[in-house]
């Protein structure tokens, strides 16, 4: 089992859960619409000084399907680039 976390600027919030969805038909995630951090293009605290912010996509899967979920972030990245947009993938256990 793997675990696909997507933390990314607001602007892309649709495209990345669009190319998901389309990749992995009736794909589950979790959706943090609203998340303070400092990354490293700039600060998204959501305050006047910062009012940016960030959301957090958590979703977890098979293992033959990361990669199909690992290419679908790619190609949101080469799409905006400036975003922000960070992923990972990493092992998981369901207990």
């Amino acid at each position: 089992m793997k675990r696909l976390e997507v933390i990314a600027n607001q602007s892309v919030r649709e495209e990345l859960i669009d190319a998901l969805e389309t990749s992995l038909p009736g794909i589950q995630y979790t959706l943090m619409p609203i998340v303070h951090g400092k990354g490293g293009h700039k600060e998204k605290l959501g305050t006047r000084t910062w009012p940016e912010t960030n959301f957090l996509l958590v979703s977890y899967m098979e293992d033959a399907e990361a990669g199909k979920a690992a290419d679908a972030v790619r190609a949101v990245v080469r799409r905006f680039p400036a975003e922000g947009l960070c992923a990972a993938v990493s092992e998981a256990e369901m207990i």
